[in-house]
């Protein structure tokens, strides 16, 4: 199976900073209660990783109390600003 082409158009985005921030945790606690390195937590966090395993996926959101549409969000490349996620598409006016 041929790997799924990348949309130049959008980019996914990891909430994690936002998500450590509402919870009162660090990097380094969660690294310890997830399971994983502090460095890959890192690369996460700043929209670097390629992949992640589903499993560190589960566990983050297991820790964190939320679900995997807070954590990593979709949006527009040309967008706007960091907080500029896609969202639904606008209803059509019928013009």
């Amino acid at each position: 199976m041929a790997p799924a082409e990348v949309d130049e158009a959008h980019d996914v985005h990891c909430r994690l900073d936002e998500l450590l921030a509402d919870r009162g945790l660090t990097l380094t606690r969660l690294a310890e209660l997830v399971g994983v390195s502090v460095v890959n937590l890192s690369v996460l966090k700043n929209d670097r990783a390629r992949a992640i395993r589903f499993s560190t996926l589960q566990a983050i959101c297991r820790v964190l109390d939320c679900e995997i549409g807070e954590l990593l969000v979709l949006r527009r490349a040309d967008a706007a600003g960091p907080a500029a996620d896609a969202g639904p598409p606008a209803p059509a006016t019928g013009r």
